[in-house]
């Protein structure tokens, strides 16, 4: 048994006093990682709770400091208004003028960026795949609209058929239903449209495509703050968004406004994820932090937001988005993809997807 699963196993016999769960299944305890001997989590609570939910965070990291292995633990308290487990926060019924629930589908985790080229893409093919390696029924609709990536980085070709011409079936890959509109172009074709028709594609792939019975959707949203964004915080019960950012400031500037904006839309935001974090060279060994480090797990503790991961910069991540089988399909037993695997758990232990 790793670390983590040791620490997980001692938390689940500390109890909630508000829902009467143990404390991992409640989702109080949330991105918890393991640096070495060290362990890191997030005690998530109802802000009314405070004083009664202080001595609980106090009794769980005492109880994972006596795991074996470990030799230091940081379990910061933070408060949020909507803090519920997901079984038990009642979702808001559909209506005509508020949002919708796509049927079929349970919860839907948006995976977003404040700009380009930070890897979101290759994050949301992965947690996508490692919650599908979970046994979770995962759907990933590709919503980066101008530059869809996933049916590359999925492995996946071929057009959606369309049996009456009104709904479409998705095509499937690793475990997971894929819908993008990259499936319905040329790879070299580029998508020149204003917004509304933007927004009609993006209405049909949320509503038209035959998603089936899904545990999670992941959505890959494009970077920014722009109509894809919009339109689904406001049309469509969003369970959660995770932002991913490098270490940079140029990044980090980005990835606020993304913030600010699921705030303002009152989409919860579930973490952080600090993607090309480090690099190690597979020559020599020596790591570089070429794009800084700390700056998202800095950023994370200002905001108040778990920091979900850190991933590294790693060459067989790229390559395994190249060849169409995200690193956690590819090489399943590595570092890397131990990452993504970790915020899966995650994601499943708090009732997130």
């Amino acid at each position: 048994m790793s670390i983590r699963e040791a620490v997980l196993e001692t938390l689940k016999k500390i109890t909630d006093p508000v829902s009467g769960q143990d404390i991992v299944s409640a989702g109080v305890v949330r991105a918890l990682n393991v640096e070495g001997d060290t362990v890191r989590f997030v005690f998530e609570i109802d802000p009314k709770n405070a004083k009664l939910m202080e001595p609980v965070r106090a009794t769980a990291e005492k109880a994972a400091g006596l795991v074996e292995g470990v030799t230091k633990v940081s379990a910061m308290m933070t408060a949020h208004s909507d803090k519920a487990p997901p079984e038990l926060k009642p979702k808001p019924k559909p209506s005509q003028t508020g949002p919708q629930a796509v049927p079929g589908v349970d919860r839907i985790l948006l995976v977003a960026s404040g700009k380009g080229g930070v890897g979101k893409s290759t994050v949301a093919s992965n947690i996508a795949a490692a919650l599908a390696a979970e046994g979770r029924k995962v759907g990933l609709l590709d919503a980066d609209i101008y530059g869809p990536s996933q049916p590359r980085m999925m492995g996946v070709s071929g057009r959606p058929a369309s049996p009456d011409g009104k709904t479409i079936l998705p095509l499937r890959n690793h475990g997971v239903t894929l819908m993008s509109l990259g499936f319905m172009m040329n790879e070299d074709q580029a998508v020149v449209w204003r917004g509304p028709m933007l927004m009609g594609a993006l209405q049909q792939m949320m509503g038209q495509v035959q998603w089936g019975a899904l545990d999670v959707l992941v959505v890959d949203l494009p970077p920014g703050t722009g109509d894809v964004q919009l339109t689904l915080s406001q049309k469509y019960q969003i369970d959660g968004a995770i932002v991913v950012s490098t270490p940079q400031d140029v990044a980090l500037l980005d990835a606020r406004k993304g913030i600010d904006m699921f705030r303002q839309t009152k989409v919860p935001v579930l973490g952080l994820i600090e993607n090309m974090s480090t690099h190690i060279c597979s020559n020599c060994g020596h790591e570089e932090h070429i794009f800084g480090h700390g700056g998202v797990a800095a950023e994370a503790e200002k905001l108040g937001v778990p920091l979900l991961a850190e991933i590294p910069l790693h060459l067989d991540v790229r390559i395994a988005a190249d060849s169409g089988a995200p690193i956690v399909i590819s090489q399943p037993m590595s570092k890397q993809a131990e990452v993504f695997r970790n915020v899966a758990k995650d994601l499943v232990a708090q009732g997130r997807a």
